[in-house]
């Protein structure tokens, strides 16, 4: 299994969004250096249907891709919430995996969630769950917003 390396505060700060709107998906961005994660860049959920989807516009995509660019981190991921599933990729998280390279976190708001965080890699439709690596970051590494 393939690991993704991902800052404690980052973590904490993606389950924090998830609980934050526990009826609806919740979604964003991550980014990094050297392939660790070290900040979340949450987004709005533009979906019709926020309680059983999420979509980041394209204007907020193109935002938040830039402002990861001047801070000069990484894209390395997007995340999201399953507030009524558990959280394994559904066929729509399957169907609109654009990015190939980056990670997917899905998240469960819920207090009792055996997992609170899962990742996965998914290429062509497949999911391969990856090993989450916390790390602790010092102040130089995480990044201008962490």
């Amino acid at each position: 299994m393939r690991d993704i390396s991902i800052s404690e505060e980052a973590s904490a700060k993606m389950v924090e969004h998830a609980r934050a709107t526990p009826r609806e998906e919740c979604c964003g961005l991550l980014a990094g250096r050297d392939g660790v994660i070290a900040q979340i860049f949450p987004a709005e959920n533009a979906a019709e249907r926020r309680s059983v989807a999420y979509e980041i516009a394209p204007k907020e995509l193109f935002r938040l891709m830039r402002e990861m660019r001047a801070a000069t981190l990484d894209f390395l991921g997007i995340y999201h919430s399953h507030p009524q599933d558990e959280n394994y990729p559904s066929p729509r998280d399957l169907e609109r995996a654009y990015y190939p390279d980056a990670a997917y976190f899905i998240v469960s708001p819920r207090d009792d969630a055996a997992q609170p965080i899962r990742a996965f890699a998914i290429r062509d439709g497949h999911a391969t769950e990856l090993a989450i690596k916390m790390v602790e970051l010092r102040d130089r590494e995480a990044g201008s917003n962490v």
